[in-house]
């Protein structure tokens, strides 16, 4: 199954500095990059939470805006279920309710410059 995210974005311009996130209890942490989203996820018996974090320069107004996407049955659109979204100067992280959710499910984020949308870059998780 092939993912087609619509609205991915082209890299921001600029060298990308690296930086380890802390993840939630039961999630991997993963490096951001800046301007470049970086996802996690819990999921329990009492359902689903989404977290994306992006790395800024501190005069950078930033935005960042996770999602939990669900499908009714494998093949069918995704629909978004749950989201957040943090706009603020410098490094930011948006966290969604938890929600519970039956069937396939993927956590995506939308990141970069809030003033500059075609630098803003999306990425999703493999559904789970």
């Amino acid at each position: 199954m092939v993912l087609t995210v619509a609205g991915i974005a082209g890299l921001a311009a600029g060298p990308a500095a690296a930086a380890t996130a802390t993840a939630l209890p039961g999630t991997t942490a993963c490096t951001a990059v800046v301007n470049h989203p970086c996802l996690s996820h819990e999921a329990d018996g009492d359902g689903v939470v989404g977290v994306a974090r992006v790395s800024a320069q501190p005069d950078q107004l930033t935005v960042v805006r996770v999602e939990i996407r669900t499908q009714a049955a494998w093949g069918s659109p995704w629909q978004t279920v749950a989201a957040a979204t943090t706009v603020r100067f410098g490094s930011a992280e948006a966290t969604t309710p938890r929600v519970t959710a039956s069937g396939p499910r993927l956590v995506c984020a939308t990141a970069g410059p809030a003033l500059e949308a075609d630098k803003q870059v999306t990425t999703c998780t493999n559904p789970f």
